[in-house]
């Protein structure tokens, strides 16, 4: 399953009606947020029953500052946010993205 890409509120909104969901929050130069990316995409292979998107911050930032304003949570840059019933219920931020811990961040 690919990577669903997301840059308005409107997708965002979309997602936020599911029971659960995950967001990451993706810097298109950041190495760091490359090798989070890597590990999301190898974490989505595994849970392709998992309603998921990420958001390049470059492209869309108006809507990465939307999410950050209306959770009241910080924006960094990688960041992996799980919603569920359209509210945050964890976040983890750079080399905090791995595999293990989105899969972590599922059983909770």
């Amino acid at each position: 399953m690919a990577a669903k890409k997301i840059e308005t509120q409107e997708q965002f909104e979309e997602l936020a009606k599911q029971d659960r969901f995950l967001l990451i929050k993706h810097s298109l130069t950041c190495p760091v947020s490359g090798a989070a990316f890597e590990e999301y995409e190898s974490f989505i292979e595994d849970h392709a029953d998992l309603n998921t998107a990420y958001l390049a911050v470059q492209e869309a930032r108006s809507l990465s500052n939307y999410v950050a304003d209306t959770f009241n949570i910080k924006h960094e840059s990688p960041q992996a946010i799980l919603f569920k019933n359209g509210a945050p219920v964890w976040n983890a931020s750079h080399w905090k993205i791995t595999n293990e811990s989105l899969s972590n961040a599922l059983k909770s």
